[in-house]
């Protein structure tokens, strides 16, 4: 069951404010839920700095990375790799948090704020995990916010290779439940890795454009 938080006491600038040629939004405001799901609603979403004591920063990229539901790259090896795994579905979505906030991994940016603030959003229904497991044994997922139609991607991570990309076709499955219904897979940025796996980029007119239609949307059973 989702619960709709207090609305954030901050305002987020509007599109017209942006400046055409950065990423780059908005600094400072909180992580509190209703401060989230305004920034999500608006198409923009909070990193921390990595800097002790810096504001917030908040970014809507000028070319954002979605991954269509029909562009899934599946390879032949990861065919096979589908088989060696079980999914399951918000049953361990702080160890899935957890997991992609491991200060081990390369290029880290979850930090303990960031940590709780996703913790609470999954609390309140708004925040879901897809997970890997072998043996009992969580191997990889992913985590993201879901509104409506909108799935948007926060991180992911695997101990066990193709583990993380077994979780992400199972997402995109799960958000092809009603083909009558607008979706949209938000991962913020495309990678060479993701665009491998089939993200292509929306300009942020697109893509702002699609945004309200797309959280009107039902939400997916998977996470209803």
């Amino acid at each position: 069951m989702r619960v709709e938080p207090p609305r954030s006491e901050w305002r987020f600038p509007g599109p017209a404010r942006f400046d055409p040629d950065d990423d780059l939004v908005a600094a400072g405001a909180d992580l509190a839920p209703g401060t989230l799901l305004e920034a999500y609603r608006r198409g923009i979403f909070p990193m921390p700095s990595g800097r002790r004591g810096d504001p917030l920063l908040w970014f809507s990229p000028v070319r954002r990375g979605v991954l269509p539901l029909d562009g899934l790259k599946v390879s032949r090896s990861l065919q096979r790799s589908m088989r060696r795994f079980e999914i399951r579905v918000d049953t361990a979505v702080h160890e899935v948090i957890d997991a992609c906030a491991d200060p081990r991994r390369p290029a880290g940016w979850i930090d303990p704020d960031i940590r709780s603030a996703y913790v609470e959003l999954s609390r309140l229904g708004w925040v879901h995990s897809v997970e890997t497991w072998r043996d009992e044994v969580l191997v990889g997922g992913l985590y993201g916010v879901s509104i409506g139609g909108l799935f948007a991607g926060e991180s992911m991570f695997h101990r066990e290779t193709d583990a993380s990309k077994v979780a992400l076709v199972a997402l995109v499955e799960m958000l092809r439940d009603d083909p009558a219904e607008p979706r949209l897979l938000d991962v913020q940025w495309q990678t060479p890795h993701l665009a491998s796996l089939g993200v292509v980029q929306l300009s942020r007119r697109d893509y702002l454009s699609r945004l309200p239609h797309v959280i009107a949307a039902a939400v997916p059973r998977a996470f209803a």
